[in-house]
């Protein structure tokens, strides 16, 4: 049986990425602990209009279906558009309304008793996506100022997977370092750098570009994008 997964949101650019990603998972059978950072929070209301009172989120609300945030007129055409949630593993439970939004716990950034903050409750990965440079930092130095970072640390002391998606250029000496020392210590660093050659045709497909990659890391099946070497023809099933 798959245990549960962490998703963390802090205040990088790029707030799409985890809705996306939240999105998907929501269209699974897989149980995740959320938490977002109150910079975080500024980001989503800035980037895509979307207001959360960090006391009480409604995950409802972060899963969404892409095109609330992103109109057809402005993101999906072509390819993009005919791509669904159908391709992901368990397609028959999935549903992305708010009737499947239980399978996402969301915790308060500031809640140390939140379950994720202990080792003893055992997690098939973390993500944190986006990932500000400041996350990293606290990340890379085994900072605990918030849960965040708490379970980041966790993940890391008992060496499950982290993976790390940054979203920041150009990149400095401390931004480089910090990510080596967070690889050092066993985390996945995967920037938010979309590749172009799977056949963009909108902004969703540079955005699942980045969230396959996620997926993949977490060993979540998904069909976001073609994987490569394989045929269209191949491109049918979720094995």
């Amino acid at each position: 049986m798959s245990r549960p997964l962490v998703v963390a949101v802090t205040g990088a650019s790029g707030a799409i990425y985890a809705l996306r990603l939240l999105e998907v998972l929501a269209a699974t059978d897989r149980q995740v602990h959320l938490t977002i950072s109150p910079s975080a929070a500024l980001v989503l209301r800035s980037e895509l209009g979307v207001r959360l009172d960090l006391n009480d989120v409604d995950p409802a609300v972060l899963t969404a279906p892409f095109n609330t945030h992103f109109p057809e007129s402005r993101a999906d055409t072509g390819l993009a558009a005919t791509r669904e949630l159908a391709d992901v593993e368990n397609a028959g439970k999935k549903n992305t309304s708010s009737k499947n939004s239980g399978c996402i716990i969301y915790h308060k950034h500031d809640d140390f008793f939140a379950p994720i903050a202990s080792g003893s409750f055992l997690t098939d990965g973390m993500v944190i996506c986006p990932c500000s440079g400041g996350t990293l930092s606290a990340v890379a130095a085994g900072g605990g100022s918030n849960l965040i970072h708490r379970a980041a640390d966790v993940h890391l002391k008992e060496r499950r997977l982290l993976v790390l998606a940054p979203r920041e250029t150009p990149l400095s000496l401390v931004h480089l370092d910090n990510m080596r020392r967070a690889a050092e210590l066993g985390a996945v660093v995967l920037p938010a750098s979309p590749g172009w050659y799977h056949g963009v045709h909108g902004l969703r497909d540079l955005v699942d570009f980045i969230v396959a990659r996620i997926l993949d890391q977490l060993h979540v099946p998904h069909r976001l994008i073609q994987p490569w070497g394989e045929t269209p023809a191949d491109n049918t099933t979720t094995s």
